[in-house]
């Protein structure tokens, strides 16, 4: 009996044989689609082939795909568990040709698979067509299949269509009968719905292509699109008709059993069933990037670990146990699905922190339920007020309250809960308003509440395909915008980054098929993603799907220096002191910025020690990890909250870097710990290099450290090699002796300028600085001087030298220097002659205000530049000025 593992070898080697290249299974998180939540089929990730948008070097293939239905249109989440073949995780087997081959290839492919590899009994095999479907009729009875048992269906069942309009075309679906001991009719009767006739493989011919006019025509590229669900085909080939008795879900369901203590194959089976499937979907998403959250693909992920975890506890378990269980899936799966092994630890880890703190939620939550249960009449539903205080005040998610009632026979009032849930909304909503941001907010809050906040890609990728669910211009929501417009852009999921944390907002563009915006910026409001563009081509219009790229270059500087501010936050705190704590940052393209708690200056040594600290570990290149936990957990862990994020009941932990060498680090064998939300480098490596531009004060007891990474760092590094180059040419010295000859140097102006002082000091007292002007006023005698490139800072001791000399009883000095002049005045006889009076009349003749000092000195200064002025001139003004 062949194990799940052999057929799923078996079908890709097939196909292999016939010319298919064997292409990997794509991530479960689409990124060509925007309308999906996540992959849920085969040819999701081919979808620009069969449209012609792509091309690449083969041009028929063959895939298993992971795919998961539990979100969006595509759920199956609430039956998973109580039927024979509804999953949250399945694999899907297809062949596809891309405008190679078609129906007279396609069909005899799938018949010798399923009757000769597979070795299904050909009077077992019933197949439907399109009723116009004459070609691939004829086709059927071709490789052998009698006309009784190909049956033409008239319905949608049998014509599959991409969306509204584009590719679409005629099925042709294979079913295996399971026999008359089972109730159901072949498809198309009127007992279609029962499970003896089940559909084993589904071949797509998409040769037309549909308008919105409601007219079709045939595709110049036809080609084929197959799915065979690897579970369903599974099952029939080791003889059962239940998915869940396979070889695979049977070792999940034991490792269950084992784990828990509870009979695998007892009344307790459907508890184990969940267990084994969730276990499935939990750990191919969380290997695939996505992590548990409160909004978007996180909390669908939430919702089916929680639903998982309840059943264990359904089961008794005291402890977590789906972690437990990861090693039994990795042996089965982990061949397939690499990726399974290498996420293994943060599986594992992500499993047992979700299950830890949900067992609190859980005890709590159905104690509530059970409280609320007990006022109630026997028969009735939950009213949605108590659901929905579960769900906000608790984390008590509505699916869950409803899996619980369900067990009851009971239900929630759901009108109830969106009623409750409007109503938080609109106080959010009434609460933003009066925080004074931006009164265009609302419209955000209103996109919010219809199409939900935005799915944030960009800790995995930097490009991917989002659907326009919003176009504001001016403040108001547009259905368009045409080419020139400044426009803001919110779609249902990004790989922008939105600015936050202190890292600023990503930058790139967004194209759909009709126009093409730059984005400048990416901001967030009410969890909306919103990229501020300017269309430069076409036009942009509300439920286009557009595919979105960040400025790559832009990106990975911004990441380098976010990532450098973490090493080097723990290399400060290293040379400081523990007293040091963020207190902003900034993390932009060309630079990065880090305010921190400290109370003076850095010394140059202290400089120097943080700067080699956080090179030493960008070389060592350590992977840059990521976790999710609750704020207090990571803080018990020693991770450092940065300042001015928000935190809510749980926190992305960043840490990097191997605590060894010079630093002591936090949180065990990690240098650097901290609660961040930004984006990041995967290698400390990929910093490249870290320079350090000083630090200054930012505010009272706040330092500030500026630095370059990467290129920018190099750049500086080389500019400054060039200025010391330039200066050791000028000076005619090696470059290492360059300090000690700028000291020399330095001494030497300083002995020279107080040389030129003391000779100005003798021109003065010796006249020939200036010419001597006499003059008397009342109280006694004046002289003047007038001082030309003259320094101002000498003009009070000047001043205080002429009192000395004795040779009148009063001193008016004006002194140029840089195209003013200084007027001082000096005054042996203050009681007399004071110099404050004597000021006042010259600095207004010369356009000046203001000026003051004592009876004895006085000095102030006009602005005109006397360089040019006669001597005789400036004294007439003088004594004119003195005599009015």
């Amino acid at each position: 009996m062949p194990s799940l593992n052999d057929i799923r070898s078996t079908f890709l080697n097939y196909f292999e044989k016939q010319g298919h290249a064997v292409v990997p299974s794509s991530p479960l998180v689409p990124r060509n689609d925007p309308t999906l939540m996540f992959v849920n089929s085969g040819m999701v990730q081919f979808k620009n082939l069969f449209t012609g948008l792509e091309r690449r070097d083969y041009t028929r293939a063959t895939t298993a795909q992971k795919c998961v239905r539990a979100g969006g249109k595509h759920n199956d989440l609430d039956n998973v568990g109580y039927t024979a073949r509804h999953h949250t995780f399945f694999e899907m087997l297809g062949n596809f040709s891309f405008g190679d081959y078609f129906k007279h290839e396609a069909i005899p492919f799938a018949w010798q698979l399923i009757t000769q590899e597979f070795g299904i009994p050909k009077d077992r095999l019933y197949v439907t067509v399109y009723h116009t479907d004459d070609e691939a009729f004829d086709i059927w009875k071709k490789v052998g299949v009698p006309e009784g048992r190909i049956i033409r269906i008239a319905t949608s069942d049998n014509f599959w269509q991409m969306g509204p309009t584009g590719p679409c075309g005629p099925c042709t679906e294979i079913f295996y009968d399971h026999g008359d001991h089972i109730w159901g009719g072949p498809p198309g009767s009127p007992e279609e719905d029962g499970d003896r006739f089940i559909e084993i493989w589904n071949i797509v011919f998409m040769q037309n292509e549909q308008f919105e006019d409601g007219s079709m025509v045939d595709l110049d590229m036809q080609s084929i699109d197959t799915g065979m669900g690897l579970e369903r085909i599974g099952a029939l080939l080791q003889g059962s008709h239940d998915n869940y008795d396979t070889d695979l879900f049977k070792t999940l369901i034991e490792a269950s059993a084992d784990a828990t203590g509870v009979d695998p194959y007892g009344d307790q089976n459907v508890h184990h069933r969940v267990i084994a499937d969730h276990l499935r979907s939990t750990s191919f998403l969380i290997a695939d990037g996505v992590m548990p959250s409160n909004d978007g693909r996180g909390y669908v992920l939430r919702r089916i670990m929680r639903r998982a975890m309840r059943h264990a506890h359904l089961l008794g378990a005291k402890d977590p146990v789906m972690h437990r269980l990861v090693p039994s899936l990795v042996q089965q799966m982990g061949a397939a699905y690499p990726e399974l092994g290498q996420a293994q630890a943060l599986i594992t880890e992500t499993l047992e922190a979700e299950e830890t703190r949900f067992k609190q939620t859980l005890d709590r939550g159905l104690k509530l339920l059970d409280d609320a249960l007990a006022d109630l009449p026997d028969d009735s539903d939950l009213p949605g007020a108590t659901a929905f205080k579960l769900y906000d005040t608790y984390g008590f998610p509505l699916d869950l309250t409803q899996d619980a009632l369900r067990e009851k026979g009971r239900g929630v009032d759901t009108d109830g809960f969106d009623a409750a849930m409007a109503e938080q909304k609109a106080k959010a909503r009434a609460a933003w308003s009066g925080s004074g941001e931006a009164a265009d907010a609302t419209v955000w809050f209103d996109v919010a509440d219809k199409d939900g906040t935005t799915d944030f890609l960009g800790y995995d990728t930097e490009t991917a395909e989002g659907q326009i669910v919003a176009l504001v211009v001016d403040g108001a929501a547009q259905a368009t915008a045409a080419e020139g417009a400044q426009v803001q852009i919110a779609l249902n999921q990004t790989p922008f980054y939105a600015e936050s944390g202190g890292q600023v907002g990503d930058a790139g563009i967004i194209r759909t098929e009709n126009g093409t915006a730059a984005v400048t910026d990416t901001r967030k409001t009410a969890g909306v993603f919103i990229h501020i563009a300017t269309v430069t081509k076409g036009s942009l219009s509300k439920g286009e799907a557009a595919v979105l790229e960040v400025d790559h270059a832009r990106r990975t500087a911004i990441r380098a220096n976010h990532s450098a501010t973490h090493l080097l936050h723990e290399a400060l705190r290293g040379a400081l002191g523990e007293h040091v704590a963020q207190r902003g940052s900034l993390n932009a393209p060309d630079r990065l910025r880090f305010d921190f708690s400290h109370g003076k200056a850095m010394s140059l040594d202290e400089l120097s020690q943080v700067e080699a600290e956080v090179n030493a570990y960008i070389r060592q290149n350590a992977a840059v990890d990521t976790r999710i936990m609750t704020p207090d957990d990571a803080r018990a862990l020693g991770a450092q909250a940065l300042f001015g994020e928000k935190y809510g009941d749980e926190v992305r932990v960043v840490s990097m870097g191997r605590a060894e060498g010079s630093g002591k680090g936090t949180g065990g064998d990690t240098y650097s710990l901290e609660l961040c939300g930004g984006t990041h480098v995967r290698q400390t490596g990929d910093i490249g290099a870290f320079v350090t531009l000083g630090d200054s004060a930012s505010s009272a007891g706040v330092r500030r450290i500026e630095a370059l990474t990467g290129q920018a760092a190099l750049d500086y590094l080389r500019a400054q090699d060039h200025l010391l180059a330039e200066a050791a040419l000028e000076l005619k010295a090696p470059a290492q002796e360059v300090p000690a000859r700028i000291k020399s140097l330095l001494e030497d102006r300083k002995t020279l300028a107080a040389e030129v002082a003391q000779l100005r000091q003798e021109l003065a007292m010796g006249g020939g600085a200036g010419k001597r002007h006499d003059l008397t006023v009342s109280g006694g005698t004046v002289e003047l001087k007038l001082f030309k490139n003259f320094p101002a800072k000498q003009l009070r001791e000047t001043i205080d030298k002429l009192k000395q000399s004795g040779q009148a009883d009063a001193y008016i000095v004006l002194a140029t220097d840089g195209g003013k002049t200084a007027i001082g005045v000096g005054s042996t006889k203050g009681d007399a002659l004071n110099a404050v009076d004597l000021l006042k009349p010259v600095v207004a003749e010369f356009g000046g205000k203001g000026g003051g000092g004592r009876p004895d000195m006085a000095q102030g200064g006009a602005p005109v530049d006397l360089s040019d002025a006669s001597e005789q001139d400036v004294a007439d003004r003088i004594a004119k000025a003195l005599k009015g």
